[in-house]
């Protein structure tokens, strides 16, 4: 059976067709595990990042509930009274 792609001649297609067969070779023999490994970075730095993230909101809310405990204690003072 003739192949349909053979039929049209011009260098574009022609570039196109064996681009994607080298592609699809590559595929097949395993040459994108360095791309599987990348992807696994990606995600393990995305983690870590969010735990970050989400840790520093913790101890922003922290740092505000002491600040404001603080600045509550300092208008509510007296000459006499302490916090």
């Amino acid at each position: 059976m003739p192949n349909p792609l053979r039929s049209i001649s011009h260098p574009a297609v022609d570039f196109l067709v064996t681009f994607l067969r080298g592609r699809v070779q590559r595929a097949r023999s395993g040459e994108l595990d360095r791309g599987a490994s990348a992807v696994e970075w990606v995600i393990i730095s995305a983690v870590v990042v969010a735990i970050v993230g989400v840790v520093a909101a913790i101890i922003n809310m922290a740092l505000s509930d002491g600040a404001r405990k603080v600045q509550d204690c300092i208008e509510g003072a007296d000459e006499k009274g302490t916090c």
